[in-house]
């Protein structure tokens, strides 16, 4: 996973700016919050968050078979990294057929 220096905040820097923080997540859709140097917490805006709430709720819906093929069409672990969501998209439509 790429995350991006603009989006990473410390445990301190939450604490003493909230608000800008929350804005920080807002523009960039999640922040990333280190405690002493190490992955902490992350912090979704409201958007991102019914975005990736969608998408859970829709992989829930699909039966055992159609979780298979999509798991097929993933990348290994050591190979992932975003997907735009058209090809998203398209992954969906050929699971569908």
């Amino acid at each position: 996973m790429y995350i991006s220096t603009k989006a990473i905040v410390s445990n301190s820097e939450m604490i003493k700016n909230y608000k800008d923080c929350r804005d920080k997540a807002e523009g960039l859709g999640k922040i990333f919050i280190l405690k002493n140097n190490q992955p902490d917490a992350v912090l979704l805006s409201i958007s991102e968050y019914e975005r990736l709430s969608t998408f859970l709720e829709y992989l829930e819906s699909l039966d055992h078979k159609d979780i298979e093929k999509m798991e097929e069409l993933l990348p290994t672990e050591r190979d992932r990294r975003s997907y735009p969501a058209a090809q998203l998209k398209n992954q969906k439509n050929s699971i569908s057929e």
